[in-house]
């Protein structure tokens, strides 16, 4: 149990001796905005990056993604009520045993009650001390075929507090949120989920121009990446802190961070 979160901060202490483990940025830099026209900060700012992987990147190669200079991945699990991503145990076992830090994430389907989502989450997510803290996705799903429910938002606030709680609760970790433009821009505010870890997804600007004042901890800047050991594209994400703060988070006594 203790191999993985060694191997790790092993990996953490290179990064810090080679001025952070990013990865090459070419491919970024092609086909997105470069840093002279980007507004704010650059992904190439950060020095910790990670991936979120589900079904759809296919057969991974986890010890090349953990020797590539990714330093975390997030790993899709379910999705509302009866929904197993079917690479998820295979994701979740392989990455650990490369040593990367993976967490896993829970998609929101807004037409079933909180609660059976989150016991269907916890039948399908171990509890393991060593990964990172579970994800609540919240996204709007207007193609979706099956739930056409009109979100408002007070339900929405009132079903997310349930699913946070009950994630700390049996995880014993505060969640973190994961978040759209559209989403965040229609039924959030910025003091919403203050104390929790957010994660916003902004593929054309720095976060501040979408997401003002909302105090982030992880960016997802690209859906679509190349890293080495996975055969498709795949979403990039920055940690919002140097090195440092990056293993001090991994901490569980100090994984509520600074920013």
């Amino acid at each position: 149990m203790g191999l993985p979160r060694l191997n790790s901060l092993a990996l953490i202490a290179g990064c810090l001796l080679l001025a952070g483990c990013g990865g090459p940025f070419d491919d970024f830099t092609s086909r997105h905005p470069s840093k002279s026209e980007f507004t704010g900060p650059y992904p190439a700012d950060y020095a910790v990056h990670g991936i979120d992987v589900s079904k759809y990147q296919g057969d991974i190669n986890w010890k090349t993604v953990a020797s590539s200079g990714t330093q975390f991945a997030w790993i899709k699990a379910t999705e509302g009520g009866d929904h197993l991503d079917q690479k998820f145990a295979q994701n979740w076992a392989e990455a650990k045993a490369a040593g990367l830090p993976r967490g896993a994430y829970h998609f929101v389907y807004w037409c079933r009650p909180p609660m059976e989502e989150m016991k269907w989450f916890e039948a399908n997510v171990p509890v393991d001390p060593d990964a990172l803290p579970p994800v609540l996705d919240v996204e709007l799903t207007p193609e979706s075929k099956t739930c056409k429910r009109r979100l408002d938002r007070q339900t929405v606030l009132n079903d997310m507090h349930i699913m946070l709680e009950e994630m700390e609760r049996h995880y014993g970790k505060r969640p973190v949120i994961y978040t759209t433009v559209d989403f965040h821009q229609g039924l959030l505010q910025p003091d919403d989920f203050a104390n929790y870890p957010m994660w916003v997804r902004s593929t054309k600007y720095s976060p501040h121009v979408k997401y003002a004042s909302r105090k982030w901890h992880f960016w997802q800047y690209q859906s679509d990446g190349y890293v080495a050991g996975i055969p498709t594209k795949v979403d990039r994400n920055a940690f919002a802190g140097t090195p440092q703060q990056w293993a001090e988070w991994l901490m569980p006594t100090t994984r509520i961070a600074q920013r």
